[in-house]
């Protein structure tokens, strides 16, 4: 598809707004993605000043504030911070309450600073007692003597009076709050920050001069830039079927350039019972994967779920579990030693404790410590489901992931490992807020974000769910890559497919394939246009491979190609310039 540059295109470009800093601005509101994930002690000022939560900040005593369930509240002052505490508590709900008005067609993103009177992991959910129902908009897990950040998010299905309140299943913890934060945004707004965000993030500056042999600006020069490849990982789980189906293939490698094996590296598929390791699968799944230039996530060394270890694993005493939980390790990492561009170590270890519980607290960090010496240089991942789909699962709330990942870099030398955080998302009905709100806490951790096993469970509204997942995390600055986790199979996917088996798209593979086409990930558009009287010319771009076709009428034999790359820069570095000589 050709596209003609001209007045309007950089008109549209010109004017975009785009916010500094780490907030965008959508019709005058700008969306905070800052989060704090150290415990602090004091908390700092309320995002959007609060919102529209009455004395947010407790300065105006318990004004707005009442009582929920059967708790004793309190205003109490430290030093120069004023915050409301619940206490005499007999029901994990009992605590403070405002009332809030809410409407159905807003998006709501939330925070609050909480601290409990007494001990160092204490669940704390907020949660808004809704027309239609109770809906928890985040969890951390508090402290004591230090002030814990809440980063959530909701939306509600009727409009009407919600009821905010805090729970914890530890009646003995006094709960204390500050800074609380309930910002409403609209649609429009919403689809705004992601817009202005993937033009920000997933697209740069390039400027063009053309020149001729002695380094005069040719103007009017015609110049088409031809797209050749895109620059964001995304990617689709495959399986072995893959081999020996040729339709297979075609559907799969027209469309993705990273992917994940479904099962075929897991410890139950390449040693079925003690010392009889075949890799033959994996490898050949490897083999086809570099011929058609498709990177490969490492899925995965152990995992954590008992359901998932297999049965001669489950019968070895610990001494002889733990030496050979270190080949493994030590054979499987080795031998995919720089083909890969990430491993997840230990799978899902937020939920499940395998591991932990034959080998001792320290297991897991010891399994990472054993993939780091083996292979320093590819990225290890914590990977765990919940923590962006479920607002109510404090086991894996941005909180817990952090604390979690932390413990494993602390143990031995993984401090100077690289490690990311991978996001399985599998979805039910998706909390957009909640997504957002989630991912800004963990990008605080610095550390790279990707999106591992997106699927979302059938239903009616399957692929509009998936349309509006997949739009929220593109367009998430910390995010760096995606993977759908959609292998194929005959008799049906994991929970999601994206083909039928003529390898024909279902509504959820057209909203792939429109999405890729949209950010420049496939069917590649061609930017045609003249150089200006100085032979430059201006354009952004997504990040990807290009290939330049110049050509000038005073040039003979003209028609030069010039190939080049665009990665992401930052605003200091300016747009990327380039002199071409025709």
């Amino acid at each position: 598809m050709k596209i003609q540059a001209g007045t309007n295109m950089l008109l549209l470009l010109c004017t975009l707004l785009l916010a500094t800093g780490t907030s965008l601005e959508a019709n005058g509101v700008p969306y905070d993605y800052t989060a704090s994930i150290e415990c602090l002690a004091n908390p700092l000022k309320p995002q959007y000043d609060g919102g529209i939560i009455v004395n947010p900040e407790l300065n105006e005593g318990l004004n707005g504030w009442t009582t929920f369930g059967n708790a004793t509240i309190e205003h109490r002052k430290s030093e120069n911070n004023s915050f409301i505490v619940a206490h005499s508590r007999s029901q994990p709900h009992d605590s403070i309450l405002q009332r809030v008005h809410l409407e159905s067609d807003k998006l709501y993103t939330f925070s609050a600073w909480v601290q409990v009177s007494n001990g160092s992991d204490v669940p704390v959910t907020a949660v808004f007692n809704t027309p239609t129902g109770y809906v928890p908009a985040g969890a951390t897990i508090a402290e004591s003597n230090c002030w814990t950040m809440l980063k959530g998010g909701l939306n509600v299905d009727a409009s009407g009076i919600a009821e905010l309140y805090f729970e914890s299943e530890n009646t003995m913890a006094e709960i204390w709050v500050d800074s609380i934060s309930l910002q409403p945004f609209t649609q429009e707004q919403w689809m705004s920050h992601q817009d202005q965000s993937i033009e920000k993030i997933r697209r740069s500056e390039v400027k063009i001069q053309t020149v001729d042999a002695q380094g005069n600006p040719l103007p009017n020069a015609t110049i088409s830039i031809e797209q050749k490849a895109g620059g964001f990982p995304f990617g689709c789980a495959m399986n072995k079927l893959i081999l020996s189906n040729t339709a297979y293939q075609n559907w799969f490698t027209s469309r993705f350039r990273v992917t994940t094996f479904e099962n075929e590296m897991k410890w139950y598929s390449t040693e079925t019972s003690e010392g009889h390791q075949d890799y033959s699968v994996p490898d050949a799944m490897l083999s086809f994967a570099k011929r058609h230039n498709i990177a490969v996530r490492g899925h995965n060394v152990f995992w954590d779920d008992p359901q998932n270890v297999q049965g001669w694993v489950k019968s070895l005493p610990t001494k002889r579990l733990t030496t050979d939980a270190y080949w493994r390790a030590r054979n499987i990492v080795n031998r995919y030693k720089g083909q890969l561009i990430a491993w997840d170590v230990v799978n899902e270890n937020l939920h499940f404790d395998f591991f932990e519980r034959k080998m001792g607290p320290s297991a897991s960090g010891i399994m990472y410590n054993w993939a780091l010496k083996t292979d320093g240089a590819t990225p290890l991942f914590l990977n765990d489901f919940n923590t962006i789909e479920e607002s109510r699962d404090w086991k894996s709330s941005p909180k817990a992931y952090i604390t979690r990942l932390r413990g494993i870099q602390k143990v031995q030398d993984n401090y100077k490992g690289r490690f990311g955080i991978g996001l399985e998302s599998h979805f039910v009905t998706p909390n957009i807020p909640y997504i957002r709100s989630s991912i800004d806490y963990l990008a605080a951790a610095k550390l790279p974000i990707w999106i591992t096993e997106l699927d979302v469970q059938k239903g009616p509204n399957q692929a509009w769910y998936l349309e509006q997942i997949l739009r929220e995390v593109h367009s998430h600055p910390q995010v760096q890559g995606i993977v759908i986790w959609s292998a194929w199979q005959p008799q049906g996917c994991y929970r999601m497919c994206l083909t039928d088996n003529n390898f024909k798209n279902v509504a959820t593979g057209n909203v792939v394939d429109k999405l890729l086409h949209e950010w420049g990930l496939r069917d590649f558009d061609t930017t045609s246009a003249t150089t200006d009287t100085n032979g430059f010319y201006e354009a952004s771009l997504f990040h990807g491979d290009y290939e330049v076709n110049i050509t000038h009428p005073s040039v003979t034999n003209s028609s030069l190609v010039h190939r080049f790359n665009l990665a992401p820069r930052s605003e200091s570095q300016g747009p990327l310039q380039l002199k071409l000589s025709v």
